[in-house]
């Protein structure tokens, strides 16, 4: 058994790597450790999903597993993973579960855990949980008769995040008219009927799931239809979200794509302007592009860089005290709000926004002129192999050296994928795909290139 937890939670192929064994041990173990956490009482827990065929089967496992830990479990049904986050703190539960693989494709599938802070569990935690499941994890506590756990279905929790996400917005949105791409995920239900109860005019993408078309040619990974649409319909926005809706991922009303770099920095610059950015930093990845820090710092604002990976910019937030960070790939961390990414949230700040400020969202955006990037993403079969590797290294150097402060490169392995991610960022980019092109052929050859 390798390792089970990576930057995300638990990611895999479900029924191979991520089988319904697997999953069962996993619920037994974090099920006995949040047992003895307790002092005796019976915990509670909420478990989501996404919209994945795999997430019934993987759902029945991991129950199975909690109970037979005396763990009482409460399933949420399909819900975004920010709901999971928000049941699990404000309704005083021991722990939350969202079962998804995000942005994957339909074969992966994932399980997050978040402590009753409504936080993902800490590394220390999932650490604890491997190195039991790598021992032997029969050795957990097994309750029997009536101490064994129970479950129940919940739809209230859905409801409540709804209402919740409406209490965050201090006018009205009616009269927007926006596309919304659900990628047929998460928030293919509840995003369509949020909007529409607000009275924004939505016209919808991609919010009918099947069990195996999420995130097929859709949602924030995919927003070529979504940018069509925009122009068709001659929308003020479009918005898209990933499969477990923790993303965000914009089109202006020209029908040109915003990131996470583009929505942190309207975001930040409405919240400086009224002051509501604390330290007046926003926390960012190594991954943002130059121009979204040459902008900031132009409107007077300050940057932080944590590593790449959501919860490495929560853990800055919440050790600096900020209140507003996130990811270039759409992960937006309001903590005034939220304890997690939140894409439905995300977009009803960013609508806001665009509603006080009077102004279209290209003109919002405008100051953010962003350097030519580049990013490969190479398959290998050990993406361990990367750090320490000489060869690789040297050429790293030597690509430093000669893009020296006009550039950047960064090669790194993916948290949850079978990836290693090169990256050049610099004003010239013929020059990017010579340097990228020599450090992808030796992360092949090093590494060795596995075709999938």
């Amino acid at each position: 058994m390798g390792v089970i937890f990576g930057t995300d939670g638990v990611r895999g192929v479900a029924n191979r790597e991520l089988s319904p064994e697997l999953v069962f041990e996993i619920g037994l173990i974090a099920g006995d450790m949040l047992s003895r956490s307790c002092e005796g009482r019976r915990p509670r827990i909420v478990i989501g999903r996404d919209t994945r065929i795999s997430g019934p089967m993987l759902e029945s496992a991991l129950v199975a597993g909690l109970l037979s830990a005396g763990i009482d479990a409460v399933r949420l049904g399909v819900l975004p993973t920010p709901g999971v986050a928000y049941v699990t703190r404000h309704s005083q539960m021991d722990a939350g579960v969202m079962i998804s693989a995000s942005h994957n494709p339909v074969e992966d599938n994932g399980i997050k855990f978040f402590g009753r802070d409504g936080f993902k569990m800490p590394d220390e935690w999932e650490a604890e949980v491997e190195s039991l499941l790598q021992g032997n994890p029969h050795r957990a506590s097994r309750p029997i008769g009536a101490d064994i756990g129970t479950v129940r279905d919940d739809a209230q929790g859905a409801q409540d995040y709804v209402s919740y996400l409406k209490s965050t917005l201090s006018g009205p949105l009616a009269g927007c008219k926006v596309v919304l791409d659900c990628a047929n995920g998460a928030a293919s239900l509840l995003a369509p009927r949020l909007f529409l109860e607000l009275g924004v005019e939505t016209v919808l993408l991609y919010h009918r799931p099947d069990g195996t078309n999420i995130n097929k040619a859709c949602g924030s990974t995919h927003p070529e239809r979504l940018r069509q649409a925009v122009l068709e319909h001659r929308a003020y926005a479009g918005l898209a979200f990933d499969g477990d809706a923790d993303r965000l991922i914009a089109v202006d009303e020209q029908g040109e794509l915003l990131d996470g770099d583009h929505i942190l920095y309207i975001l930040a610059a409405h919240m400086a302007k009224h002051g509501g950015l604390r330290h007046n930093t926003v926390v960012s990845t190594v991954m943002s592009n130059f121009g979204f820090h040459k902008a900031l710092q132009a409107s007077g604002m300050d940057s932080l860089k944590s590593k790449v990976g959501d919860r490495y910019v929560m853990e800055e937030m919440r050790k600096g005290g900020y209140n507003l960070g996130g990811e270039q790939s759409g992960h937006i961390i309001m903590l005034d709000y939220s304890t997690t990414g939140d894409g439905v949230l995300s977009a009803l700040q960013l609508l806001q926004v665009m509603r006080q400020e009077g102004k279209p969202l290209s003109e919002l955006a405008s100051p953010v002129v962003k350097f030519p990037q580049l990013v490969v993403n190479v398959q290998v079969k050990n993406k361990y192999k990367l750090e320490g590797n000489r060869r690789i290294e040297a050429l790293i150097r030597q690509v430093e050296s000669a893009m020296a402060g006009r550039g950047r490169v960064l090669v790194r392995p993916s948290g949850t994928e079978a990836l290693v991610r090169v990256m050049a960022e610099g004003p010239d980019e013929r020059e990017l795909s010579s340097y990228v092109k020599g450090i992808v052929e030796a992360v092949k050859e090093e590494l060795e290139y596995s075709v999938v």
